[in-house]
């Protein structure tokens, strides 16, 4: 049993906004009742500030869904369009005062069905909004797109297959599709390590990266060698090559070269976050 917020809870019990407005400016339907959850948002809205004055909705789906709706729709009135866009799914989830992970596909529904109102609004229809090229349909049991599964991933930090799956639907129907969210996931958190990567090479100074791989080899490399019998000490650093001397019992290990090559290269990556290799002095 899924464990709701006492506001998850007074929304379901007692939703705000129910119903269509007569006549609305703005339109924006999501989802379908096929695969378990619908929504329907209408807006009025003052032509001349672009305020939304009303907001009601029409859902088919669990408790979460209508709570998330429910919210929606209180978070939205007053604001301008351009206010309410900035609204995430997280924002419906934080508002409601947290929702289980996996209903976190409510609030999705929720930010969806809004932007495709403001889109209505603005006379950007399906066909003609922009949308990556080469996008298209990664989920065939619920029609998600690889388009919808990396903004999700983005947006809310996901690092699991499972939590794509909790925020989007995606791969819970047959299951086939998992190797393709898989690698979109893989991809995503490829780009995100690179840039930490890059921030880091252009915040660091030289001075300051010589004193982390220093500190590196002193207190995380050479006490696993101490414990053997064995030592290193550091000779050179000449740009991404770490030069070292491998000394004791290290001499004469048949395993020093993978010592030196798997071991400390890796663990002074780790560290750095930079393609770097530690390389042996011969005596």
């Amino acid at each position: 049993m899924w464990d709701y917020s006492a506001k998850v809870m007074d929304h379901f019990r007692h939703p705000r906004n129910v119903g269509e407005i007569d006549n609305p400016d703005a339109v924006g339907e999501i989802g379908n009742i096929v695969c378990g959850d619908a929504l329907k948002l209408t807006l009025k809205i003052d032509r001349s500030t672009e305020k939304i004055l009303d907001a009601k909705f029409q859902t088919f789906g669990c408790g979460s869904a209508i709570a998330s709706s429910s919210a929606l729709t209180e978070m939205i009135k007053g604001k301008t369009l351009d206010e309410a866009s900035k609204i995430t799914n997280k924002d419906i989830a934080d508002y409601l005062d947290g929702l289980p992970e996996e209903k976190m596909h409510c609030s999705v529904m929720g930010m969806e069905a809004l932007e495709a109102a403001i889109n209505n609004y603005r006379g950007i229809t399906t066909s003609s909004r922009q949308r990556p090229e080469g996008e298209k349909i990664i989920c065939r049991c619920f029609g998600v797109t690889d388009r919808k599964i990396a903004q999700v991933i983005e947006m809310n930090n996901l690092t699991a297959v499972d939590q794509v799956t909790n925020y989007t639907k995606a791969g819970g129907g047959c299951g086939q599709c998992r190797p393709q969210i898989e690698a979109i996931l893989a991809e995503i958190l490829k780009k995100e390590r690179e840039k930490k990567q890059s921030l880091l090479r252009k915040k660091m100074t030289n001075l300051e990266r010589i004193r982390l791989i220093q500190e590196t080899l002193e207190k995380e490399i050479r006490p696993y060698l101490q414990a053997d019998g064995g030592d290193l000490e550091l000779v050179d650093i000449d740009g991404h090559t770490v030069y070292i001397r491998l000394i004791g019992t290290c001499q004469s290990c048949p395993s020093m070269d993978f010592t030196i090559e798997t071991f400390i290269s890796q663990k002074l990556r780790q560290v750095l976050h930079e393609d770097i290799e530690a390389k042996k002095v011969e005596e």
